[in-house]
């Protein structure tokens, strides 16, 4: 099926590959479907695009470029929407106009679990930082 994209037109997207929030991303709780967007020179990155609103699409950032111990807990509740399997955590990028000031949340990811295809945003309960500089963690690598 085709659809639309903010960053990268009309794009041809396998419906296999459409991943469904049962907890939506904070803010958009009527879009539920998205499709991960891979740059091939960047694997660190990815762009969350909605399937519904071509307008929609989110900068998430691998939290090892940050933490490498980066593995926070999930409730009871959480773990049973994403249901069993290995979660891939994200963490959204705010992108600054300077791209060195950019922040990335590292308190609320999204977690994935390619095996359902279901995802939620979550608040964690771990004092991780809501506003980390992105820049900080690129150093030496």
């Amino acid at each position: 099926m085709n659809i639309l994209t903010r960053d990268f037109g009309e794009i041809d997207v396998a419906p296999e590959d459409i991943i469904t929030f049962s907890s939506p991303m904070f803010g958009f709780e009527d879009l539920k479907k998205y499709i991960f967007l891979f740059a091939e020179e960047n694997t660190h990155i990815v762009w969350l695009q909605s399937v519904e609103n071509p307008h929609i699409c989110f900068i998430l950032a691998d939290p090892r470029i940050v933490e490498d111990n980066y593995a926070p807990h999930l409730s009871a509740d959480i773990r049973s929407q994403l249901g069993e399997g290995e979660y891939l955590y994200w963490l959204v990028v705010v992108v600054a106009e300077d791209f060195r000031d950019s922040t990335i949340n590292m308190k609320s990811p999204v977690v994935v679990n390619l095996q359902t295809k279901k995802a939620v945003q979550t608040i964690l309960e771990e004092d991780y930082p809501l506003r980390r500089p992105l820049a900080a963690g690129q150093e030496g690598r």
